[in-house]
């Protein structure tokens, strides 16, 4: 019976040691690395939601957002699918498709994106902000969290805040951003990513 009742009490402390054993962190991909492999991802996408303040104007709205290498296309909709503009970027290359369905290009689709905007976004460094890493082209300054993922960014007159991020097919991507330069300021919502 003593037997018995010391390997029952055994087994028992063994239960209780495995259930309060904290779970194993998760291996940390070192920033370089992350940095990197993510400026080089060359097809995404996102839907999500938009608030912009330029100055004493400001709208909010849905984006939805599709990388195909250099290509940038993003459709922007204010509520209930009202003032539809859609971009799309490709190196110098730019043209607008405004919510009368009329097709800008070159000065055109900057006025356009300016009036509509308030402000002329930065999409050649935006489609890297997006993904939580800096434009490789130009110098930035960067601040990261424990995570090894970026807090915050200043890149071309620019401050990004990362407030979140989401697994998103074993990538951690950002979920909630926010943009800040001069009078503008732009918050963004990720709702869902797709590759």
């Amino acid at each position: 019976m003593c037997r018995a009742a010391a390997v029952l009490i055994a087994a028992l402390l063994l239960i209780t040691a495995c259930a309060t054993t904290p779970p194993r962190a998760l291996s940390l991909q070192p920033w370089p690395d992350r940095r990197a492999e993510l400026q080089h991802l060359g097809r995404y996408g996102l839907s999500g939601r938009v608030a912009v303040a330029a100055g004493s104007e400001g709208f909010s709205g849905r984006l939805n957002w599709q990388q195909r290498g250099p290509r940038t296309e993003l459709v922007l909709n204010g509520p209930l699918g009202v003032g539809g503009v859609r971009v799309v970027a490709e190196g110098d290359s730019l043209d607008v498709t405004n919510s009368q369905g009329a097709v800008l290009g070159s000065d055109a689709a900057h006025a356009e994106l300016r009036a509509r905007l308030g402000f002329e976004p930065p999409l050649t460094s935006l489609r890297y902000w997006i993904l939580g890493v800096p434009d490789p082209d130009t110098p930035s300054q960067e601040t990261l969290g424990a995570d090894q993922r970026l807090a915050g960014l200043t890149q071309d007159g620019w401050d990004v805040e990362y407030s979140d991020y989401v697994n998103s097919a074993g990538a951690w991507l950002p979920r909630r951003l926010s943009l800040r330069r001069a009078d503008v300021r732009v918050r963004l919502i990720v709702d869902a990513w797709q590759s």
